[in-house]
């Protein structure tokens, strides 16, 4: 069946098509339909079927006699480890990590919060979680102590499982410290921790500590079945109030469209080698690292580094060549970082890609300029698709392993199947093919997606559904074309009003990255008494670029009245070393419009380095604008 057949079908007959996709899961007890109406803000999928997460990820496997197949390959070139998990491994080790819990009192539906590094072990504890019915909630590891405080008393775990500490290049980040301190901010107060004590940085204990070796001694124990609406995890994202939001990803719809997803979208096989280069704190380590790759069958690589200075721009070819990677996935931002180091690709000689097929990117626009220096370098297809935390899978996208699809570089292609994507007008009402709009999904969203906010129901609409009803609204801005293929433009919040004209900045992004020096770049809107608003352009330059600033500059400015037009008013642009991201890569587009404007109470939890938004402070007042 192509894409169009199966898509179409999806939304016509969402109960047979995803009745049909569940066959795929190894179920206690099958759903007696795919749709239930329980009474939330949306209906819940397979609700009353009865599964486990952790039998259908490892020991099903083990089951069919595939126990010696590496699920895990763990490659830390911080610590200069590498180390190969069986599917057998994997279960033993997951198996006792659950039973010290049950020993503890953990049951079907208690929280546990884990903050880990990129090891195996953060795996087996969410895992484990899975394996007894807990939800567990992964916090990034290193994330500040506030933030981690408002986590804990919102999920109210009975536990957390820490790493000792985290090692980023150059340094060692000192977990415990900050999960005590947590802890002593939080209202609520976990019972017991578990610590997995590294070498590099050995945490002092407590009284309510166990230290993960003795913890993991104890006898392994059984999977749980739990109702298909179960919750497997709560994954906090930014919320526009400051206060996170829980999302929660329900049991038995995660389960079938992860598996859908690995074949149909990226077209893995069972016993292949995927690896997707993010982090367990982030959606796609939950759905990519973790649990797609290992429910279908595959090896997943659990990588511990940095795309450049761990220890140079050839970590990910090295990567990739030394565990025959068949598919990658990773963020633009990481291959821009790479070319901006690598521009003409040396470091990339030596190392075999022939098992390579696919490069996937996503967690932000991917530029066209960008995914045409990936593909020239590697010689392999680069497919963008588009999704979110609250997703939990590919919203659009081109499911290479159902039908490939022509390519339009910085279009990430086709909605899936259940996906009813829409481009509205603030009326709410479709617009024309290629016109700029608010991007919406008509309900019912697919299963995997989120069902409700934790504890939330309520800020779950107000978030999500008040704003089209009928449909849920994803917060991007961007376009459908005549063939159907969907344009993300930008978030909606970055759709700004020149004069009038409403304005993509992530189309004048595109535009500044086809500049032969510019490696990455951000466009925002800044107040302009005449006009509202005007943008204003912020440019990493490529290494080794030996030329006078100010001469990009007009050039870039040039470029961007040459391809928009003067209507886009596009005169103010600025060099700087860096721009603010989260650690997942994406740019903090709204925390520079807040510099600017003399409005930033508070730095972002997510920044990767509170100073760059000091030294975008600084190049606003380079260029003549009023900071604040």
């Amino acid at each position: 069946m192509g894409w169009k057949s199966e898509w179409e079908r999806s939304l016509s007959d969402p109960e047979g098509f995803w009745m049909e996709q569940a066959q795929a899961i190894d179920w206690g007890r099958a759903p007696s339909g795919a749709l239930h109406d329980l009474g939330g803000p949306v209906p819940e999928w397979f609700a009353d079927g009865m599964v486990n997460t952790c039998y259908n990820a490892v020991d099903r496997h083990v089951a069919a006699g595939h126990g010696d197949r590496t699920a895990i390959i763990y490659d830390s070139p911080v610590t200069g480890t590498v180390e190969h998990i069986s599917y057998a491994a994997l279960q033993d080790r997951v198996a006792r990590l659950a039973g010290g819990l049950a020993a503890q009192g953990i049951t079907a539906g208690d929280r546990v919060i884990i903050y880990m590094p990129m090891v195996p072990q953060a795996l087996e504890a969410m895992l484990a979680c899975a394996r007894i019915g807990a939800i567990h909630s992964v916090v990034f590891g290193g994330f500040a102590a506030a933030e981690l405080a408002t986590r804990i008393d919102d999920a109210h775990p009975k536990a957390i499982i820490a790493g000792s500490c985290g090692i980023e290049p150059g340094r060692i980040v000192e977990y415990k410290p900050l999960l005590d301190a947590a802890i002593d901010i939080a209202n609520h107060k976990p019972e017991f921790c578990v610590i997995f004590q590294r070498e590099q940085g050995i945490a002092t204990m407590t009284a309510r500590d166990f230290d993960w070796e003795d913890f993991t001694e104890a006898d392994p124990v059984d999977c749980v079945p739990v109702a298909g609406n179960h919750p497997a995890y709560i994954l906090y994202t930014s919320g526009t109030t400051g206060a996170p939001k829980g999302v929660v990803r329900a049991t038995g719809g995660h389960l079938v469209a992860m598996d859908w997803s690995m074949a149909n979208i990226y077209g893995v096989k069972p016993g292949e080698v995927f690896w997707a280069a993010s982090d367990v704190g982030w959606v796609v380590g939950h759905s990519y690292i973790c649990y797609a790759p290992l429910i279908h069958g595959c090896t997943t690589v659990v990588f511990e580094g940095k795309p450049v200075g761990t220890p140079d721009p050839s970590t990910f070819w090295r990567v990739m060549a030394d565990h025959e990677v068949v598919v990658f996935f990773t963020a633009p931002t990481a291959f821009r970082a790479v070319k901006r180091e690598d521009p003409e690709a040396k470091y990339l000689a030596g190392h075999d890609l022939s098992k390579l097929r696919t490069i996937f990117l996503a967690g932000e626009r991917a530029d066209p300029d960008t995914v045409e220096w990936i593909a020239r370098v590697t010689g392999k297809p680069v497919i963008d698709h588009w999704w979110q935390t609250e997703t939990g899978w590919t919203i659009a996208g081109n499911p290479i392993g159902l039908e490939a699809l022509p390519v339009k570089t910085g279009s990430p292609s086709v909605p899936m199947p259940g996906y009813d994507v829409q481009v509205l007008d603030e009326g709410g009402h479709p617009v024309a093919p290629g016109t700029l709009g608010a991007i919406a999904i008509k309900l019912p969203l697919p299963p995997g997606t989120l069902p409700t906010l934790w504890n939330a129901a309520e800020r779950f609409k107000s978030s999500y559904l008040n704003a089209f009803p009928g449909f849920y609204e994803t917060g991007d801005a961007g376009m459908i074309d005549e063939d159907g293929y969907l344009w993300i433009m930008a978030r909606t919040d970055d759709v700004i009003n020149v004069a009038g004209h409403r304005l993509s900045t992530g189309a004048m992004e595109e535009v500044l990255a086809g500049h032969a020096d510019v490696a990455e770049c951000a466009v925002i809107g800044v107040a302009d008494a005449l006009k509202g608003q005007v943008p204003m352009g912020f440019l990493c330059l490529t290494n080794g670029v030996n030329r006078a600033e100010s001469e990009i500059v007009s050039e870039c400015v040039k470029r961007v009245r040459d391809k928009i037009g003067p209507v886009a008013a596009f005169k103010l642009a600025v060099v700087v070393d860096r721009l603010p991201k989260t650690r997942s890569g994406k740019i903090l587009r709204a925390s520079m419009v807040k510099v600017a404007e003399g409005t930033l109470d508070k730095v972002p939890a997510t920044i990767d380095d509170p100073a760059i938004l000091d030294e975008i402070g600084v190049a606003l007042k380079r260029l003549g604008y009023p900071v604040g």
